[in-house]
C-alpha cells in the first residue's frame, strides 16, 4: 500500500541520504520523492510516497522521527491532505486533432506552455489518478512524452507545528514563532 509521508528536516548535507537509506535498508520502494526549502532556509520539507505494508506504516514514521536531521515525520496517508503532482506532456499530433487536444487539456485544467508545428507541450497539475487519466486521453491523439514530478502533500489540519521554542526578546516578550 502506498504511504504518503511529509517530513520537516534540517537543510544539511546528508539529510536526504539518511532518509532514503532508512527506506532502502528495509527494502521499501520509493515511488516518488520531492524536497525543497521552506520559508526558513535552514529547514526543508520532503514528501515521500513509499510502498509499505499497512501494518508497518507507524513503524516507518517512528524510525524516521529518530533520524538525525529529521525534525518531524508525519503520515498523511489517511489524514485530510492535499496531494498534487506536476506533469509535462509533449504531444505530437496531426493538425486536424490539435483543437481536440486543446479542449481535452482545458477539461483537465492543463495549459499549453509551448506550441510548435508538430504539437504542444502541456502542463497539468492534480492528483496522481487525474494525471494518469490525462495521459490515457492524450495518448489517443498521438505520440506522447511524459515527465512527472513527485507528489507534494500538505495536511489540511489546522494544527500549528511547534518544533522549537519561540524566540524571546531581552524583556522576555515573544517575538514570533518559526514559520515552516
Amino acid at each position: 500500500m502506498l504511504q504518503v509521508i511529509s517530513l520537516l528536516l534540517e537543510n544539511k548535507p546528508g539529510a536526504l541520504m539518511r532518509v532514503t537509506g532508512l527506506l532502502s535498508q528495509r527494502g521499501y520502494n520509493i515511488e516518488s520523492l520531492t524536497v525543497a526549502r521552506t520559508l526558513d532556509p535552514e529547514v526543508s520539507r520532503m514528501t515521500i510516497v513509499v510502498d509499505v505494508e499497512a501494518h508497518q506504516r507507524q513503524q516507518v514514521i517512528k524510525q524516521m522521527n529518530k533520524l538525525i536531521n529529521v525534525l518531524q515525520a508525519t503520515d498523511l496517508t489517511e489524514t485530510p491532505a492535499v496531494v498534487r503532482e506536476l506533469m509535462l506532456v509533449r504531444i505530437r499530433t496531426a493538425q486536424e486533432s490539435r483543437t481536440a487536444v486543446l479542449k481535452e487539456a482545458e477539461i483537465f485544467g492543463g495549459r499549453v506552455v509551448d506550441s510548435s508545428t508538430e504539437g504542444y507541450a502541456i502542463e497539468v497539475t492534480g492528483d496522481p489518478e487525474k494525471l494518469g487519466e490525462f495521459v490515457d486521453v492524450m495518448g489517443s491523439y498521438g505520440e506522447i512524452e511524459v515527465t512527472r514530478s513527485g507528489a507534494l502533500a500538505i495536511a489540511l489540519e489546522a494544527k500549528k507545528l511547534k518544533l522549537q521554542p519561540p524566540v524571546l526578546t531581552k524583556a522576555g516578550a515573544k517575538l514570533e514563532e518559526p514559520v515552516y
